[in-house]
């Protein structure tokens, strides 16, 4: 399956590059590559397979949310890299 100029310069203007004729040759015969992949895939029989939106079972992973102490202000900012009145201490970002 061949790709025409045309289309080539479509799918490149889309993804908003610039081609020169060399890449234009190289993509589209990388394109056409991956549309006679597709194709081919076409060719299975896929209606006993339900639709899926993930292939994994997915499960909630979060923690039950308990109420709990937090830990001493402390043993917070020991790893902090800078400090002061108890609360870290950032780069500035705004004049």
């Amino acid at each position: 399956m061949g790709l025409t100029r045309d289309e080539i310069d479509s799918v490149a203007r889309l993804s908003r590059i610039e081609l020169t004729d060399d890449e234009r040759a190289a993509f589209g015969a990388q394109l056409a590559s991956i549309l006679a992949y597709v194709e081919k895939l076409n060719e299975l029989d896929t209606s006993d397979v339900p639709p899926t939106a993930h292939v994994m079972g997915l499960c909630n992973v979060f923690r039950d949310d308990v109420e709990q102490p937090s830990p001493p202000a402390e043993q917070m900012l020991a790893n902090a890299p800078a400090t002061a009145y108890g609360c870290y201490l950032v780069p500035k970002i705004l004049d």
